[in-house]
């Protein structure tokens, strides 16, 4: 059987690589525009992955993050300090608070068993025992769950989409194929919407 520690770093490394992948190569505005009614953009999905990694793989086992920025050590911040990125803020520093957070994760991760105890004091009142292998675990989920948005942010600016650079797992099909596809997405929609009206 694979050792299961190096299945869950993979597949956590995989899914920081697919988030990253969503950011490279747009402009300043593009990476921080709001695109959904919530505010969600590109940017600030990568820095509130790192504000929750460096809490799960820091504070949680003891394992305080170095040298985090003044907005993650706030003890009350502001409502989504960690969804958005500030004009002052360079893009250089969410992607190296980023490589730095998942540095810290890794170390984290390779000094400790999966049995490994640690506490979330945020979870429940007065916290909750848990895991590391709990803790990468939840983390892989929301690494994933946030790239999901990252694929669909990033497609509706350029139309980039799919898993990875050189692995976009998408069906190799030109753009007219893609207008097709979508039109009998579309009239399938409608039809059902039809039916039940």
């Amino acid at each position: 059987m694979d050792d299961l520690k190096a299945v869950l770093t993979q597949y956590l490394d995989e899914q920081h690589a697919a988030l990253l992948w969503k950011v490279d190569g747009l402009g300043e505005y593009d990476l921080r525009r709001p695109l959904t009614p919530t505010g969600t953009n590109l940017l600030g999905l990568v820095k509130h992955v790192a504000a929750v990694e460096a809490e799960y793989f820091g504070l949680v086992f003891g394992r305080p993050f170095p040298d985090a920025p003044a907005w993650l050590l706030d003890e009350e911040p502001a409502d989504n300090v960690d969804m958005w990125v500030t004009a002052e803020e360079s893009t250089a520093s969410i992607l190296d608070l980023f490589a730095r957070v998942r540095e810290h994760g890794a170390e984290t991760i390779a000094a400790l068993d999966l049995d490994a105890t640690g506490v979330v004091p945020w979870w429940g009142n007065g916290g909750v025992e848990v895991t590391l292998g709990r803790i990468v675990v939840h983390m892989l989920a929301e690494v994933a769950r946030h790239a999901g948005h990252a694929d669909i942010v990033r497609e509706s600016i350029d139309a980039a989409a799919g898993l990875s650079d050189g692995n976009d797992n998408l069906p190799s099909q030109d753009a007219a194929w893609w207008r097709e596809y979508y039109d009998r997405v579309q009239s399938a929609a409608r039809e059902a919407a039809r039916r039940t009206d």
